[in-house]
């Protein structure tokens, strides 16, 4: 025997009353007389106050102390012989990076977790369903997790989510509701704008303060042979000028410092040079905000990329790669190479060169938008001389002729007679070759970017017959599935996240806690939403199904009892 409801028990008390009233009945000493008219003279009034009297009736007692008892169960919801239908709370949390913010001694998300706690105990939860708002909402405990379990695992639970939409969490919500008219919590540090419908079954409720906030909105680094130059950007987050000193400090070199003023709602721009390959550290003072307000920059020097040129490659355009080669930064020859350069029909990553008959275009040149091997590749006065079409996706043609292609290998195609062009003389060339060494580098194992804000999609190359994993700043690990150049969902923490190749480390990047939406904490504070609640008797029939089988058992008790009680009466009606 289970009992849902406990409090119900709480009914029993009636029983004492019942026995009291039971002994402190007034009762009536009988008075015999000949004729009702000699009833006129006795005087009618009972005597004052209740006594104590001899035990009587211990039939009608006794049926209605169990009417007592099977009403209490029915109350505290009493199951034989299965398990309590659990009631089911849904709560979503706002994972926004603001929910950090330490205001009055506490951040929010500190008051979001004891105002769980006390959800779950006035809602009597035994289950829970937690759900953090992202840009794709996540479970943090559930669906349908016991209250204990779901509890522990929200104590783990850190926000750091950049501004989002708040839709695709409240439909979550409300699918794992289950049928019916269900309850759901939302709970957040702000009031939520009016563009955002909230269901009418959903109670939403503020539990952040209004702060002033100082923030970094963006952050580079650059290096070169050794050097590393730092670009930031600061914002005054308050309604009244500030005084800001900003620090910078690295291993291996000298600390450094810069003040500046910022006017209300104000941003400015700072920059230091460093000599260090270490990790950079920049911090603002301490406030409302603290993850906003500390960065750590990790080394982005470029990768080497080796190029090799392949033989079969006519003079002119030997000539034409080698002056570019010697000038570009982070290219050398090398055997064997990332990129190779060869003539048509050669094994080569990119291939150099025209297949007679020959003919020379001036333009139009036709180039296929966003493609990246193109970009910022300017063709005006260009003369440029092609043979037979070359195989592969047209990239750029000119009428009927293609003059770049790239086949489902990724081999590019440069159908170009260097000798009778003058493509190599004009500034489309040394940028086509740009192109050609990033998109080379981009496809290097790793991180082709060190550093990422919130919510950004992260870049990763995984090269197949190895195991990939990502370690995220808590060490958890995730399995990173496919090989080649992949676009993984945007990492649900700021912090450095590690690379592991078979097991041993072999990259690493930043996602920079930065969003101009989150440091803004004046557009935080009260703000609630109250839904209708379902009428009492509907929700006690539908949400909080009970068995009836107690009601009906005092019913039958009353019924018996009245049968009882009224059967002296029939039988003195008779005699």
């Amino acid at each position: 025997m289970t009992l849902g409801f406990p409090l119900g028990l709480l009914a029993l008390a009636a029983v004492p009353a019942l026995v009291a009233a039971y002994f402190l009945r007034r009762r009536q000493p009988p008075r015999t007389v000949s004729a009702l008219f000699l009833w006129r003279t006795p005087d009618q009034r009972a005597e004052a106050g209740p006594r104590l009297n001899r035990f009587s009736r211990e039939s009608s007692l006794a049926l209605e102390i169990l009417a007592v008892l099977f009403a209490a169960l029915f109350l505290s919801d009493v199951r034989c012989g299965q398990a309590v239908n659990q009631q089911h709370v849904v709560i979503i949390l706002d994972g926004s990076l603001s929910m950090n913010a330490r205001v009055g001694g506490s951040t929010a998300t500190e008051r979001a977790k004891t105002e769980i706690a006390r959800i779950a105990r006035q809602e009597n939860a035994g289950v829970l369903t937690l759900i953090e708002t992202g840009v794709k909402p996540t479970l943090i405990a559930g669906p349908q997790q016991e209250r204990d379990r779901a509890l522990s695992a929200l104590e783990r639970w850190t926000p750091a989510q950049p501004a989002h939409d708040i839709t695709p969490a409240l439909t979550l919500a409300r699918e794992l509701s289950g049928a019916g008219e269900h309850h759901i919590f939302f709970l957040t540090d702000g009031p939520v704008g009016d563009a955002v419908a909230i269901p009418s079954q959903v109670e939403g409720r503020s539990v952040g303060k209004q702060a002033n906030n100082l923030a970094f909105l963006s952050a580079q680094r650059r290096d070169e042979d050794g050097k590393a130059q730092v670009t930031v950007r600061v914002g005054n987050f308050s309604d009244t000028p500030q005084n800001v000193e900003v620090r910078f400090s690295a291993a291996d070199d000298a600390p450094q410092k810069q003040q500046v003023k910022l006017q209300p709602s104000g941003t400015a721009v700072l920059r230091v040079g460093f000599k260090t390959s270490q990790p950079i550290t920049v911090t603002l003072p301490d406030d409302a905000l603290a993850e906003d307000g500390h960065l750590t920059l990790l080394p982005s020097p470029l990768a080497d990329v080796t190029v090799s040129l392949l033989e079969g490659l006519d003079a002119a355009g030997q000539q034409a790669l080698r002056r570019f080669l010697s000038v570009a930064p982070g290219v050398k020859l090398s055997v064997p190479s990332l990129l190779t350069f060869g003539p048509p029909g050669s094994t080569a990553g990119v291939t150099l060169g025209a297949k007679p008959p020959l003919k020379s275009f001036v333009g139009p040149f036709f180039a296929q938008k966003g493609n990246t091997l193109l970009d910022d590749v300017q063709l005006g006065g260009v003369v440029w001389t092609a043979g037979e079409n070359p195989p592969g996706r047209v990239l750029m043609s000119a009428g009927d002729v293609v003059l770049i292609s790239e086949d489902d290998d990724g081999v590019v195609h440069l159908n170009l007679d260097i000798g009778r062009s003058n493509v190599q003389r004009t500034v489309a060339w040394p940028v086509l070759l740009s192109n050609l060494v990033r998109q080379s580098r981009l496809s290097t194992p790793g991180f082709p970017r060190k550093h990422l804000m919130l919510g950004e999609d992260t870049p990763l190359v995984a090269s197949p017959g190895s195991t990939w994993e990502l370690i995220a700043p808590d060490g958890q690990s995730r399995h990173v599935m496919g090989s080649g150049v992949l676009t993984l969902p945007p990492l649900n923490a700021s912090g450095q996240w590690k690379l592991e190749k078979d097991g041993e480390p072999f990259d690493a990047l930043v996602v920079l806690p930065l969003d101009p939406r989150e440091s803004d904490l004046r557009t935080r504070g009260a703000w609630e939403v109250i839904p209708a609640r379902p009428q009492a008797f509907a929700s006690f029939a539908t949400a909080h199904p009970r068995p009836w089988w107690p009601i009906l058992v005092v019913l039958a008790l009353v019924l018996l009892d009245f049968w009882l009680t009224a059967a002296p009466r029939r039988k003195e009606a008779t005699t």
